[in-house]
């Protein structure tokens, strides 16, 4: 049975499917070095980070990093389990368990990707919104790997409170997305000016609001 899971595979603490797959199938995450090379070659430097580089340790480097460490299963072949669909992107589709397809979140890359899989596997994604629940989204013009570290900081602080911390990239554009989803209104709301600090950001009511008119950048 052919299986499809979309998100969690960025660089920031939530994204957590690459780890958690492995963990399921008694598997080791492996930097796998054509995806590295891919990368490097394919992704365009974000404007918050116009001094990052592949040949300097950093923290935004390691969250990078965190994008292509697969799980692998050393018996099967690599060609079976890291596919490249599409030239014009560094992300591939991993196939854990002969089934298992790990797509990214990301809308256009998801479908881009899915161009490359057989017909017969058709996720069904739903997003249904949850009662009772309030969600603060925060647009930040800072790259996912540059707020990494301080969002899985601030997920350990607000996670004993109920509080679920997410990063989303903004494909093509220079603003991302940051969310805080809760029960409790009064808490998340007493976050929003250090957060908003911490990733150069600003609360809006829509991830659009604060797009600048001119040709967007890749995010």
């Amino acid at each position: 049975m052919l299986t499809g899971s979309s998100g969690g595979i960025g660089p920031t603490h939530d994204d957590i499917t690459y780890r958690s797959i492995a963990k399921a199938f008694g598997l080791k995450l492996v930097e796998h070095q054509e995806a590295l090379e891919r990368m490097k070659k394919l992704s365009k430097p974000h404007p918050s980070q116009p001094n990052f580089s592949y040949d300097v340790p950093s923290p935004a480097l390691e969250a990078k990093k965190r994008m292509i460490r697969l799980p692998i299963d050393t018996s099967r072949d690599d060609k079976d389990q890291v596919l490249f669909v599409d030239e014009s992107l560094w992300v591939p589709i991993t196939v854990v368990n002969g089934n298992i397809h790990i797509l990214p979140g990301v809308p256009r890359l998801f479908e881009k990707l899915l161009e490359g899989l057989k017909p017969g596997l058709v996720p069904r994604l739903t997003d249904p919104e949850g009662k009772g629940v309030y969600r603060i989204l925060i647009s930040t013009p800072m790259a996912e790997s540059a707020v990494a570290t301080y969002l899985t900081e601030l997920a350990g602080k607000v996670e004993p409170k109920g509080v679920k911390v997410g990063s989303y990239p903004r494909w093509g554009r220079k603003r991302n997305s940051v969310t805080l989803v809760g029960r409790d209104e009064e808490y998340l709301l007493s976050l929003v000016e250090e957060v908003e600090n911490n990733v150069q950001g600003k609360r809006v009511e829509r991830e659009d609001e604060m797009d600048e008119s001119d040709d967007p950048d890749e995010g």
